[in-house]
This record gives structure tokens, C-alpha cells and sequence, in this order.
């Protein structure tokens, strides 16, 4: 969850500044790396016959993945969209092709970061219903 929170805020921050951020995907791919971990040892806990305090724990555990798979999906389509407006990229000159380089990547950031957002509420909620934070 450190992970995800971690690459909201930079991912937000930079966002908003519309400041692309090499170290935003950085911390991203650790993030997503750490929920294939998480997801993979909940599993690990699931088959040693460990059981959550709430069956919702599971379903928040499956969310996780899947807003993080769709994530990466809407990424792509996001980048696709901004480059439809261009008829022809090899016409635009450098200056224009810097900065439509700098939108897709500024469209990226904020998807991905949005997806990071849900990530860590969802986390949040998945450790409340196994009885992580003593609610």
C-alpha cells in the first residue's frame, strides 16, 4: 500500500504541475510489482488455510488486480486517443512532436495515477476487512 500511496502523491503532484516525471513510472512499476506480491501471497495465505475476518477481503484483494490490469489498458488507449488528433506525426515539426510527446505522457501520468489512487483506497479497505487496522 506504501507503494501505490507513494506513487499517487508523485503521480498527483507531478500531474497537476504538468510536470512529466521519470520517477512517477518508477515508482509505479514497483507499486504494481507489490500488488502481484500482495496478490500472490494472499493467495499463499488462502491455501495455508488463513481466512479473513470479512469474505469482502476477497474481493477487494481481485479489485486491486484488476484496476491495476485495466489501468495499464486505459494507459494505452489514452496515448491512442492523443495521437488520433494528429493526422501525420513524421509532419509535425520537432517542437510539435515534443510536445505532443509530453501530452501522451502527461495523459499517461494521469491515468495511471488515478489507478494508483483506487489501488491504495481499495488496499485500505482490504486490510479494514481482514481486521488489519483493528476496525
Amino acid at each position: 500500500m506504501c507503494a501505490n500511496g507513494l506513487a499517487a502523491s508523485w503521480g498527483s503532484v507531478a500531474w497537476l504541475r504538468s510536470e512529466p516525471s521519470i520517477w512517477f513510472w518508477y515508482l509505479l512499476r514497483v507499486a504494481q510489482a507489490v500488488v502481484v506480491f500482495q496478490v500472490a501471497l494472499g493467495l499463499w495465505l488462502l491455501i495455508s488455510g488463513n481466512q479473513p475476518e470479512d469474505e469482502l477481503h476477497y474481493l477487494y484483494g481481485v479489485a486491486i488486480l484488476a484496476v491495476t490490469m485495466v489501468s495499464e489498458g486505459m494507459r494505452i488507449g489514452a496515448a491512442q486517443r492523443e495521437l488520433d488528433e494528429v493526422e501525420d506525426v513524421d509532419a509535425l515539426d520537432q517542437a510539435e512532436q515534443a510536445a505532443l510527446a509530453r501530452r501522451v505522457v502527461l495523459r499517461e501520468m494521469g491515468v495511471m495515477t488515478i489507478g494508483t489512487l483506487l489501488v491504495v483506497t481499495l488496499a485500505l479497505r482490504a486490510g479494514a476487512s481482514a481486521g488489519g487496522f483493528g476496525i
